[in-house]
Protein backbone atom coordinates (compact mmCIF):
# COMPACT_ATOMS: atom_id res chain seq x y z
CA UNK A 1 0.00 0.00 0.00
CA UNK A 2 1.26 3.26 -0.56
CA UNK A 3 1.53 6.31 2.23
CA UNK A 4 -1.06 8.25 2.43
CA UNK A 5 0.16 9.74 5.66
CA UNK A 6 3.74 10.29 7.59
CA UNK A 7 4.52 9.68 11.16
CA UNK A 8 6.91 11.88 12.61
CA UNK A 9 10.08 9.93 13.65
CA UNK A 10 12.05 12.15 15.95
CA UNK A 11 14.74 9.44 16.32
CA UNK A 12 15.50 10.18 12.63
CA UNK A 13 16.21 13.78 12.86
CA UNK A 14 17.25 15.67 9.15
CA UNK A 15 18.77 18.57 10.83
CA UNK A 16 19.89 18.87 14.20
CA UNK A 17 19.07 22.36 14.51
CA UNK A 18 14.95 21.25 14.30
CA UNK A 19 15.69 18.48 17.24
CA UNK A 20 17.78 21.16 19.47
CA UNK A 21 15.65 24.07 18.50
CA UNK A 22 12.36 22.51 19.84
CA UNK A 23 14.17 21.34 23.29
CA UNK A 24 15.17 24.59 23.82
CA UNK A 25 11.21 26.08 23.34
CA UNK A 26 10.09 22.99 25.20
CA UNK A 27 12.25 23.44 27.66
CA UNK A 28 11.87 27.14 28.47
CA UNK A 29 7.56 26.96 28.19
CA UNK A 30 5.80 29.29 30.44
CA UNK A 31 2.77 30.96 31.04
CA UNK A 32 1.81 34.91 31.72
CA UNK A 33 -0.81 32.74 34.53
CA UNK A 34 2.65 32.14 36.71
CA UNK A 35 3.58 35.49 36.62
CA UNK A 36 2.36 37.74 39.89
CA UNK A 37 1.58 40.99 37.76
CA UNK A 38 -0.63 42.81 40.78
CA UNK A 39 2.11 42.86 42.74
CA UNK A 40 3.04 46.40 40.56
CA UNK A 41 -0.03 47.71 41.01
CA UNK A 42 1.73 50.12 43.62
CA UNK A 43 4.08 51.20 41.24
CA UNK A 44 1.36 51.53 38.85
CA UNK A 45 -0.13 54.01 40.99
CA UNK A 46 2.68 56.21 40.95
CA UNK A 47 2.92 56.93 37.40
CA UNK A 48 2.04 59.79 35.96
CA UNK A 49 -1.28 59.92 33.87
CA UNK A 50 1.40 59.96 30.77
CA UNK A 51 3.62 57.63 31.80
CA UNK A 52 0.34 54.88 32.07
CA UNK A 53 -1.02 55.96 28.75
CA UNK A 54 2.38 55.19 27.18
CA UNK A 55 2.93 51.95 28.83
CA UNK A 56 -0.69 50.65 27.61
CA UNK A 57 0.09 52.11 24.06
CA UNK A 58 3.56 50.31 23.67
CA UNK A 59 1.44 47.20 24.73
CA UNK A 60 -1.33 47.55 22.60
CA UNK A 61 1.44 47.62 19.63
CA UNK A 62 2.74 44.53 20.63
CA UNK A 63 0.08 43.02 21.01
CA UNK A 64 -0.83 43.93 17.35
CA UNK A 65 2.48 42.49 16.41
CA UNK A 66 2.12 39.16 18.14
CA UNK A 67 -1.52 38.85 17.10
CA UNK A 68 -0.38 38.98 13.47
CA UNK A 69 2.29 36.88 13.59
CA UNK A 70 0.46 33.92 15.68
CA UNK A 71 -2.33 34.51 13.01
CA UNK A 72 -0.29 34.97 9.70
CA UNK A 73 3.14 35.42 10.37
CA UNK A 74 3.94 31.80 11.30
CA UNK A 75 1.60 30.29 8.77
CA UNK A 76 3.27 31.82 6.19
CA UNK A 77 6.34 29.96 6.91
CA UNK A 78 5.24 26.45 5.86
CA UNK A 79 5.23 26.77 2.49
CA UNK A 80 8.84 25.64 2.16
CA UNK A 81 9.40 23.25 5.24
CA UNK A 82 12.20 20.98 4.70
CA UNK A 83 11.68 18.80 7.19
CA UNK A 84 8.84 17.47 9.62
CA UNK A 85 10.80 18.29 13.00
CA UNK A 86 10.35 22.32 11.28
CA UNK A 87 6.84 21.95 11.26
CA UNK A 88 6.75 20.80 14.65
CA UNK A 89 9.14 23.98 15.79
CA UNK A 90 6.53 26.15 13.54
CA UNK A 91 3.62 24.68 15.82
CA UNK A 92 5.84 25.52 18.90
CA UNK A 93 6.43 29.08 17.70
CA UNK A 94 2.80 29.87 16.75
CA UNK A 95 1.48 28.77 19.94
CA UNK A 96 4.34 30.50 21.90
CA UNK A 97 3.22 33.99 19.96
CA UNK A 98 -0.25 33.66 21.16
CA UNK A 99 0.73 33.11 24.78
CA UNK A 100 2.60 36.96 24.36
CA UNK A 101 -0.44 38.07 23.09
CA UNK A 102 -2.15 37.15 25.70
CA UNK A 103 -0.23 38.15 28.23
CA UNK A 104 -0.45 41.84 27.17
CA UNK A 105 -4.15 41.25 28.33
CA UNK A 106 -2.72 39.82 31.52
CA UNK A 107 -1.19 43.32 31.84
CA UNK A 108 -3.70 45.17 30.92
CA UNK A 109 -6.77 43.29 33.24
CA UNK A 110 -4.27 43.52 35.89
CA UNK A 111 -3.19 47.70 35.81
CA UNK A 112 -6.27 49.40 33.78
CA UNK A 113 -10.09 49.57 33.89
CA UNK A 114 -12.01 48.03 30.93
CA UNK A 115 -12.84 51.32 29.80
CA UNK A 116 -8.95 52.18 29.24
CA UNK A 117 -8.49 48.73 27.73
CA UNK A 118 -11.22 49.50 24.99
CA UNK A 119 -9.33 52.95 24.46
CA UNK A 120 -6.29 51.06 23.92
CA UNK A 121 -6.90 48.54 21.42
CA UNK A 122 -9.04 51.48 19.35
CA UNK A 123 -6.10 53.49 19.43
CA UNK A 124 -3.77 50.50 18.24
CA UNK A 125 -6.46 49.17 15.76
CA UNK A 126 -6.35 52.75 14.06
CA UNK A 127 -3.04 54.21 14.80
CA UNK A 128 -1.56 55.11 10.85
CA UNK A 129 1.85 54.53 12.60
CA UNK A 130 1.26 51.05 13.92
CA UNK A 131 -1.10 49.80 10.65
CA UNK A 132 1.60 50.86 8.34
CA UNK A 133 3.64 48.67 10.11
CA UNK A 134 2.01 45.89 10.25
CA UNK A 135 0.82 46.47 6.55
CA UNK A 136 4.30 46.18 5.45
CA UNK A 137 5.43 43.17 6.94
CA UNK A 138 1.88 41.42 6.28
CA UNK A 139 1.95 42.32 2.70
CA UNK A 140 5.24 40.35 2.56
CA UNK A 141 4.06 37.18 3.87
CA UNK A 142 0.42 37.60 1.84
CA UNK A 143 2.19 37.63 -1.40
CA UNK A 144 6.60 37.36 -0.56
CA UNK A 145 8.58 34.74 -1.70
CA UNK A 146 9.47 32.03 0.88
CA UNK A 147 12.74 33.97 1.76
CA UNK A 148 11.41 37.32 2.02
CA UNK A 149 8.47 35.89 4.01
CA UNK A 150 11.38 34.79 6.29
CA UNK A 151 13.23 38.07 6.42
CA UNK A 152 10.30 39.93 7.04
CA UNK A 153 9.34 37.46 10.13
CA UNK A 154 13.28 37.70 11.60
CA UNK A 155 12.63 41.49 10.77
CA UNK A 156 9.09 41.60 13.24
CA UNK A 157 10.98 39.06 15.82
CA UNK A 158 13.83 41.08 16.48
CA UNK A 159 13.87 44.96 16.09
CA UNK A 160 10.00 45.81 15.57
CA UNK A 161 9.38 44.07 18.71
CA UNK A 162 12.33 45.22 20.55
CA UNK A 163 11.59 49.08 20.19
CA UNK A 164 8.27 48.62 22.04
CA UNK A 165 10.48 46.53 24.98
CA UNK A 166 12.25 49.63 25.60
CA UNK A 167 9.40 50.91 27.69
CA UNK A 168 9.02 48.31 30.28
CA UNK A 169 12.43 47.56 30.61
CA UNK A 170 13.52 51.54 31.05
CA UNK A 171 11.57 51.41 34.39
CA UNK A 172 12.70 48.04 35.67
CA UNK A 173 15.89 49.78 35.16
CA UNK A 174 14.36 51.76 37.99
CA UNK A 175 13.14 49.42 39.94
CA UNK A 176 9.43 49.49 38.69
CA UNK A 177 6.66 47.30 37.04
CA UNK A 178 9.31 44.39 37.76
CA UNK A 179 6.73 41.26 37.14
CA UNK A 180 5.33 43.05 34.04
CA UNK A 181 9.01 43.14 32.84
CA UNK A 182 9.59 39.62 33.59
CA UNK A 183 6.86 39.24 31.03
CA UNK A 184 8.75 41.22 28.82
CA UNK A 185 11.74 38.99 29.56
CA UNK A 186 10.53 35.78 29.23
CA UNK A 187 9.15 36.95 25.38
CA UNK A 188 12.55 38.48 24.84
CA UNK A 189 14.30 34.54 25.55
CA UNK A 190 11.52 33.30 23.25
CA UNK A 191 11.97 35.97 20.68
CA UNK A 192 15.97 35.39 20.97
CA UNK A 193 15.20 31.62 19.62
CA UNK A 194 12.65 32.07 17.19
CA UNK A 195 14.24 34.84 15.05
CA UNK A 196 17.52 32.60 15.37
CA UNK A 197 16.06 29.37 13.95
CA UNK A 198 14.31 31.26 11.17
CA UNK A 199 17.35 33.38 10.57
CA UNK A 200 18.97 29.75 10.02
CA UNK A 201 16.26 28.46 7.78
CA UNK A 202 16.62 31.69 5.53
CA UNK A 203 20.42 31.22 4.98
CA UNK A 204 19.71 27.70 3.88
CA UNK A 205 17.69 28.73 1.12
CA UNK A 206 19.63 32.09 0.37
CA UNK A 207 22.74 29.89 -0.04
CA UNK A 208 21.16 27.71 -2.39
CA UNK A 209 20.31 30.88 -4.41
CA UNK A 210 21.77 32.06 -7.55
CA UNK A 211 24.62 35.09 -7.51
CA UNK A 212 22.06 37.54 -9.13
CA UNK A 213 18.99 36.34 -7.36
CA UNK A 214 20.99 36.59 -3.60
CA UNK A 215 21.78 40.42 -4.77
CA UNK A 216 17.70 41.12 -5.82
CA UNK A 217 16.86 39.42 -2.56
CA UNK A 218 19.05 41.59 -0.60
CA UNK A 219 18.00 44.78 -1.94
CA UNK A 220 14.26 44.46 -1.42
CA UNK A 221 15.61 43.72 2.38
CA UNK A 222 17.00 47.12 2.74
CA UNK A 223 14.10 48.46 1.49
CA UNK A 224 12.06 46.48 3.66
CA UNK A 225 14.39 47.44 6.28
CA UNK A 226 14.01 51.11 5.76
CA UNK A 227 10.03 51.50 5.83
CA UNK A 228 10.16 49.64 8.67
CA UNK A 229 12.45 51.61 10.55
CA UNK A 230 10.93 54.65 9.51
CA UNK A 231 7.71 53.71 11.78
CA UNK A 232 9.57 51.97 14.47
CA UNK A 233 11.92 55.25 15.18
CA UNK A 234 8.80 57.46 14.84
CA UNK A 235 6.88 55.57 17.64
CA UNK A 236 10.56 55.48 19.79
CA UNK A 237 10.42 59.66 19.62
CA UNK A 238 7.40 59.58 21.06
CA UNK A 239 8.06 56.96 24.04
CA UNK A 240 11.27 58.51 24.90
CA UNK A 241 9.88 61.67 24.80
CA UNK A 242 7.45 61.02 27.72
CA UNK A 243 9.90 58.82 29.64
CA UNK A 244 13.00 61.20 29.91
CA UNK A 245 11.44 64.52 28.70
CA UNK A 246 12.17 66.45 25.50
CA UNK A 247 14.76 68.20 27.36
CA UNK A 248 16.69 65.05 28.04
CA UNK A 249 16.83 63.77 24.70
CA UNK A 250 20.30 63.47 22.50
CA UNK A 251 20.12 66.18 19.96
CA UNK A 252 20.56 63.78 16.80
CA UNK A 253 16.96 62.18 18.47
CA UNK A 254 15.22 65.22 19.66
CA UNK A 255 15.55 66.65 16.21
CA UNK A 256 14.44 63.48 14.44
CA UNK A 257 11.94 64.14 11.75
CA UNK A 258 8.75 61.81 11.54
CA UNK A 259 8.46 61.39 8.17
CA UNK A 260 5.37 60.50 6.52
CA UNK A 261 4.50 56.90 6.04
Amino acid sequence: METYYKAINWNAIEDVIDKSTWEKLTEQFWLDTRIPLSNDLDDWRKLSNKEKDLVGKVFGGLTLLDTMQSETGVQALRSDIRTPHEEAVFNNIQFMESVHAKSYSSIFSTLNTKAEIEEIFEWTNTNPYLQRKAEIINEIYLNGSPLEKKVASVFLETFLFYSGFFTPLYYLGNNKLANVAEIIKLIIRDESVHGTYIGYKFQLGFNELPEEEQENLKNGCTTCSTLSTRTKRAIQKVSMTVLVGPKKLKPSFATMPIRPL
